[in-house]
Order: C-alpha cells, then structure tokens, then sequence
C-alpha cells in the first residue's frame, strides 16, 4: 500500500495520509480520512511505539478531514471553508467538530506503527454553521426518520435544517418511514430526513 508523506510530525514520529483518498459519504452522513502513524525506531518495542504512532495516526487523518470538510459544499452557494472565513464562530466550531472526529476503525500494525480511520459527521459541520439545533416545544415526539420527497440539486450541507442523508434508494431500515413533500416543509430537528436523488 502507497503512502503519502503529510509533511507532518507528532512529538517527532511522521505520520503520513493514507493512499486511499477521503470521501464524502452522503448516505451515511459523513466525511472519512485515513491516517498512518508510523511506529517510533527508538522505542525500546512495538507496544511502547503505539502510543506515539496511534497519535500520529489520528492526528494525520484530522489534517485530511479538516481539508475535506472545508470543500463541502453549502446550500445557498460556497463552501465551508469559505463560510468559516467569514464568521470567526463558524470557523471555530468547524475545527472543534474536527478534533472531535470519530474513529471508524484503528489497526495496530507488527511494528508498532497504527492505521486509523476517522469521520466527522455532516450533520456535526451543518450545526458548526448554522448553530445547535433546537427542539420544538414538544421536545423529541414526532417521527425519527421521515423520506422526503421532492427536493432536487445536489447533497449539500444545511439543504435541510435539520439532519439528513441522501441515498439513492431507501435503505432496509427506513423503508416503513412515512414520506413528506419538500414543499412548504418545515424541518423538525429531531427527525432524520432521507433525501432520495434521482
């Protein structure tokens, strides 16, 4: 497997950006790095040379997503990087969502050395921008997931105010859901929407 140097060094170990590009994931909702952190020559033996590389690792796979989660497309037009440079709020909201990404998977190698997988969820960055999502007075009642139907163009972050995914069919566990139409639509912030693309 090919690895690409990230110009990067924790506490002196290099970590690298994986080969395997990042993706946007529309239909889980995320945004997914890999990260290498290679194992330290100089500890006395693999497992002291973890705890190093692991940090590398995570810290690698940050720097990638922090990347791709500013070429996000917005509703409404740009970028998150650009709609970050507009609000010094927004930008540090944007960064804290990213330090606060998920691991997916992490695989310590024989060495010493870690390969990690980490996400940031779209719905984290959609409320970077647009603020925490507030309940309605009825708190959580209401569906959980809705399909909405009628909503064209493109994935997008905040297209709806409220968590969504786009798919391209209906998955398994949403197929009983009940359907709302985009017009007129007002968001509840505690369902999931699907938005099935054409």
């Amino acid at each position: 497997m090919q690895r690409t140097l990230l110009a990067l060094a924790i506490v002196g170990v290099p970590a690298f950006a994986n080969a395997e590009p990042p993706k946007v994931d529309w239909a889980r909702g995320l945004v997914i790095a890999e990260g290498v952190g290679v194992a330290n020559r100089h500890a006395p033996n693999p497992a002291v040379a973890r705890g190093t590389s692991k940090r590398g690792a995570e810290e690698a796979a940050r720097r990638v997503l922090a990347e791709k989660v500013g070429d996000l497309p917005v509703a409404g037009g740009g970028t998150v990087e650009k709609a970050a440079k507009k609000d010094a709020a927004v930008k540090e909201r944007v960064a804290a969502a990213v330090a606060e990404a998920i691991t997916l998977d992490a695989t310590p190698e024989t060495d010493g050395a870690w390969t990690v997988t980490m996400a940031v969820p779209i719905e984290a960055v959609r409320q970077a921008i647009a603020g925490p999502r507030e309940l309605g007075a009825d708190g959580d009642s209401g569906p959980a997931v809705m399909i909405l139907d009628g909503l064209k163009g493109k994935p997008a972050v905040g297209a709806i105010a409220a968590p969504t995914i786009w798919v391209s069919e209906i998955p398994a566990w949403a197929k009983d859901a009940p359907k709302v139409d985009a017009k007129g639509l007002t968001p509840a912030a505690q369902t999931l929407y699907v938005v099935v693309t054409k």
